[in-house]
């Protein structure tokens, strides 16, 4: 379960760790992404869901603070993360949540279906460990604020070859 949500804030800066829920099917890139997560200067807190049911029940629990951003895998048995998708940018209560589609989909189709359904970022799950940890500190150091207005479509895929282009 997840710890109480503390509501204070100050100046629009949110205060304790960022509550980040991953939904992704996959125990080794749940593994991967903790672990990057942990090589960031960021304080968070990650819940993760096995599959697209359990992280919708979860959102709708009132007894379970939502987080402030979910990561969404696309693939996932049952529902899936533009099922998911879709749900949250539907419900009043969620459809402020900053959404990252994160996932080894780079088909077009699925870019423009998650971007017109509200997908605040795509973002491909990069090949290492150091590009992972690369992309979450590209998202929560300089695209943080961004997350919580809709992107521009030339700001919506967050790649690792995007990141490193920018940071050579």
């Amino acid at each position: 379960m997840k710890k109480e949500e503390n509501s204070e804030q100050k100046d629009g800066e949110k205060k304790g760790p960022i509550k980040i829920t991953l939904a992704d099917d996959d125990k080794d890139d749940q593994h991967l992404f903790k672990e990057a997560l942990d090589h960031t200067p960021v304080d968070t807190e990650l819940t993760t869901e096995s599959n697209g049911q359990d992280l919708m029940d979860n959102l709708r629990d009132p007894e379970i603070p939502n987080p402030d951003i979910i990561f969404l895998d696309i693939n996932m048995p049952g529902k899936n993360g533009k099922e998911c998708l879709k749900e949250i940018k539907a419900d009043d209560e969620l459809k402020d949540i900053p959404t990252v589609m994160y996932t080894t989909s780079t088909h077009d189709k699925d870019i423009e279906e998650t971007y017109k359904t509200g997908a605040n970022l795509y973002v491909p799950k990069p090949n290492s460990f150091s590009s992972i940890i690369m992309i979450l500190k590209n998202i929560f150091t300089l695209k943080w604020k961004q997350l919580f207005t809709k992107p521009d479509k030339k700001d919506f895929v967050l790649s690792e070859k995007a990141v490193k282009a920018k940071n050579d």
